[in-house]
């Protein structure tokens, strides 16, 4: 567009104003950590999705962890296409900067795992208080150890339909992933969370299949 800027990838920017600025075609790159939920939801109900509009390069590391979980990806241009096995296996990780295991996408992972036999250890490295949403799981049937910054999670054959509230946007979209394969029926409260971080949230889950929908208090 013709601006003046340096400091790409440091901590100081630095702008030089321009008289004008030229019109550029530009496409918004996909959401990563929407896709990699979608990703994550089909591998909590050990099913197949094929998302559309992705680009794999930007969730590596989610795509690692889950096909060491036993799922299977095929990646191909703007698409991935995800086939889970009915059994995964329990595995360790550690959030990390760009481009490591992303913090945003910690609490989904962990509700992954909470189905999962067997013990993983999850170790938040990037934000504090980022376990607040685990309450909530555990109200749910979720069997996970706080210790610090480390998450013991210890998968259970069944999790179950209760009352909880989304604490943050990520942990909300963690109990939506939880509700789904829940026993009964889930209400989530505080979903403005969600909402804001998830366009067409509620549609496009309803047309995955998903028994929801949005109750106005």
């Amino acid at each position: 567009m013709g601006a003046k800027v340096k400091g790409a990838g440091s901590s100081h920017i630095e702008i030089e104003g321009v008289k004008q600025l030229k019109d550029v075609s530009y496409n918004v790159m996909p959401d990563r950590i929407e896709t990699g939920t979608f990703l994550c939801l089909a591998a909590i109900n050990r099913s197949n999705m094929l998302i559309k509009n992705a680009d794999a390069n930007h969730i590596t590391p989610v795509i690692d962890k889950l096909e060491e979980m036993g799922c299977s990806l095929k990646v191909e241009k703007n698409q991935i296409e995800i086939k889970t096995p009915k059994k995964l296996k329990a595995v360790d990780l550690k959030t990390m900067p760009y481009p490591g295991f992303p913090t945003d996408m910690q609490s989904i992972f962990v509700t992954l795992l909470t189905t999962v036999k067997g013990t993983s250890v999850v170790v938040e490295n990037i934000f504090e208080n980022r376990y607040k949403y685990v309450q909530e799981l555990i109200r749910m049937g979720a069997k996970i150890t706080i210790e610090g910054k480390t998450a013991v999670v210890k998968g259970v054959k069944k999790l179950y339909g209760a009352n909880v509230k989304a604490t943050d946007l990520r942990g909300g979209a963690a109990l939506v992933l939880a509700g789904s394969v829940a026993k009964g029926i889930t209400n989530i409260d505080n979903i403005e969370y969600i909402l804001r971080g998830y366009e067409n949230f509620i549609t496009k889950l309803q047309n995955l299949g998903l028994d929801i929908e949005m109750v106005k208090g």
